[in-house]
C-alpha cells in the first residue's frame, strides 16, 4: 500500500527514484512474492495443490522466500491471520477468514499465474482460482472475484477484444449453476460498482478499478491510471497491469521499468519454465 502523499510522484515515475517510499524500500521493489509462491506450486506439482501452496506461503512469511533481499516488509492483516492459523494446524481450505468484512484483495493480487499456467477447462480454472483463495481469503466474494479475473485473463490470452463480456458470460453460467454462488455472482458483475471504484483494498473495488484502468489503450497508461486512484496503488497496478501485459505484450512495458525491477534471479527462472511448458 502506497502513501497518498506519494501518489503524484508515483503517477509520473512508478518505478523511478522518489524521495520516500513506504517501508523504506528501494525503487523497483517487487511485491509479488505470493504470486511467485503460487507459480512455483503449479510448476512443481502440475496442479493447484493448496497444501503445497500453503507451505510456500509460510516459507515466504517465516523465511522471506521469494523476496529479493530476504525481508518481508508487507503482509496484510487478513493474510497474516490466515497464515498464523495455518501454522497452528488449521487445514489450508479453512485457514482463510470468511466473514463479510474479510474481503481484502490479497488473493486477487496473486492469482494471475494460475490463468497463465492453466490449460484445463473454464470450469477447472474457475474452481482452481477459488481454491487458491481459500488459504487466506475464504469468503465466496473473494473466491469468485479471483475466478472471474482468471476467466477475464484467459479471454485476453486468447486475444479477445471483448474479454470482459466473454468472461462475464462464462462466469454467470458457472456461478448461477449453484444456489450458493448465484446471488454473489450477480453482485460482482453489477455495473453499480463502476461509480465507486477508487483503488481501495476491498477485493471487489480492486476488480472494478482494474476494469476502468483497462480502458486505457496501452500498458503504461493502464498502470498510470491504476495508480492515479490512490489508496492501495501497488495492488491496483498489479491487478490491472497483469491484464494489460497479456493484452499488449512484453514489448509494451517500458524498458526503463523492466530494467528497474529487483529480484530477477528469483522470478526469471520461474517465468522461463512457465513459458517452456506453455509452448
Amino acid at each position: 500500500m502506497c502513501l497518498t502523499a506519494q501518489k503524484s510522484n508515483l503517477y509520473r515515475h512508478p518505478v523511478l527514484p522518489i524521495r520516500r517510499t513506504l517501508y523504506h524500500q528501494e525503487p523497483g521493489q517487487t511485491m509479488g512474492a505470493q504470486a511467485l509462491c503460487l507459480l512455483a506450486t503449479l510448476l512443481e506439482c502440475g496442479s493447484m495443490d493448496i497444501l503445497v501452496f500453503s507451505h510456500k506461503l509460510l516459507q515466504w512469511l517465516r523465511q522471506a522466500e521469494f523476496t529479493p533481499d530476504k525481508r518481508v516488509f508487507d503482509c496484510g492483516i487478513q493474510t497474516h491471520a490466515a497464515l498464523s492459523s495455518l501454522a497452528q494446524g488449521v487445514p489450508p481450505d479453512r485457514s482463510g477468514r470468511s466473514g463479510e468484512q474479510d474481503n481484502g484483495n490479497g488473493s486477487l493480487m496473486r492469482v494471475l499465474p494460475l490463468a497463465l499456467w492453466h490449460t484445463g477447462s473454464d470450469e477447472q480454472l474457475y474452481a482452481d482460482a477459488r481454491r487458491q483463495s481459500l488459504v487466506t481469503h475464504g469468503h465466496p466474494r473473494s473466491q469468485l472475484c479471483c475466478a472471474f479475473y482468471s476467466l477475464w485473463a484467459r479471454e485476453l490470452i486468447l486475444g479477445k477484444s471483448d474479454a470482459w463480456d466473454l468472461a462475464a458470460a462464462k462466469f454467470e453460467k458457472l456461478g448461477r449453476s449453484a444456489a450458493a454462488t448465484a446471488k454473489e455472482t450477480d453482485f460482482i458483475l453489477d455495473e453499480i460498482h463502476r461509480a465507486s471504484a477508487c483503488g481501495s483494498g476491498y477485493v471487489l473495488n480492486s476488480l472494478w478499478s482494474a476494469r476502468i484502468a483497462m480502458q486505457e489503450s496501452d500498458y503504461e497508461s493502464v498502470v498510470r491510471s491504476a495508480i492515479s486512484f490512490g489508496n492501495d496503488t501497488d495492488t491496483t497496478a498489479c491487478i490491472a497491469g497483469g491484464l494489460a501485459g497479456i493484452r499488449d505484450g512484453l514489448a509494451s512495458i517500458p524498458e526503463r521499468w523492466r530494467n528497474s525491477l529487483r529480484g530477477k534471479h528469483i522470478y526469471e527462472p520461474l517465468l522461463q519454465e512457465l513459458l517452456r511448458r506453455r509452448e
